[in-house]
C-alpha cells in the first residue's frame, strides 16, 4: 500500500482488495492510496488524481426500505432514486443518514469504499463506469481511493450492473 496507513478502514479495504485479487487497469494487484490531502467530492477526487471526474466511482448508500443499498455511480451521475426503487421493487429508497452509512459499512460519508465491510452489502454498479479503462474508487478514509476496472468493481462486489442515472 503506498502511504502506508495503520487506520483500520483501509486495512480492511486492502485486506478484502487482496483477498478478492483485485486488479487495477493495468492488470497489477489494486493497492489502496493516500493522497495528501482528505477528498469528499468526486470532482476533488479527480483533481487530485488527473482524472476525469466520471472515472471516479462513487460509493453511495441508500436506505432501501430499511436495507442497505450501495450503489457505485460515476462521478458524472447524480442517482435517480424513483428510477432504481423502481427498478428493484423497492417502496422507499433514500439517502441514508451517517449512522445508518457507519453502522452497515463501519465507515465515514465520503470515504465509504465499495468493500471491505462488516457484510456483504447489495450493490448496484453503473454501468456508465464501463465507458472507462481504469475507474477509481474510494478506500475507507476520505483521503484513501484505489484503482480498479469495471469488470472488476461488479467482480469484487459482487454488484449487479445498472442504469442509476
Amino acid at each position: 500500500m503506498v502511504g502506508m496507513s495503520t487506520h483500520p478502514n483501509v486495512q480492511a479495504v486492502q485486506g478484502a482488495l487482496l483477498g478478492a485479487d483485485a486488479r487495477d487497469g493495468s492488470g497489477r494487484p489494486s493497492e489502496v492510496r493516500l493522497l495528501p490531502e482528505a477528498v469528499h467530492t468526486a470532482a476533488a477526487a479527480a483533481a487530485a488524481l488527473g482524472i476525469e471526474v466520471g472515472q471516479i466511482a462513487n460509493s453511495l448508500i441508500f436506505d432501501a426500505d430499511g436495507e442497505p443499498l450501495l450503489v457505485l455511480t460515476s462521478g458524472a451521475h447524480r442517482v435517480d432514486t424513483a428510477k432504481v426503487a423502481a427498478d428493484l421493487g423497492v417502496g422507499r429508497l433514500k439517502r441514508a443518514t451517517p449512522d445508518f452509512v457507519r453502522t452497515h459499512t463501519g465507515q465515514v460519508i465520503g470515504g465509504v469504499a465499495p468493500l471491505g465491510h462488516p457484510k456483504p452489502l447489495r450493490t448496484l454498479v453503473d454501468a456508465a463506469l464501463e465507458s472507462y479503462g481504469e475507474i477509481w474508487a474510494a478506500g475507507g478514509v476520505p483521503q484513501a481511493v484505489f484503482p480498479t476496472t469495471y469488470a472488476e468493481l461488479v467482480r469484487i462486489t459482487a454488484g449487479s450492473p445498472a442504469q442509476v442515472a
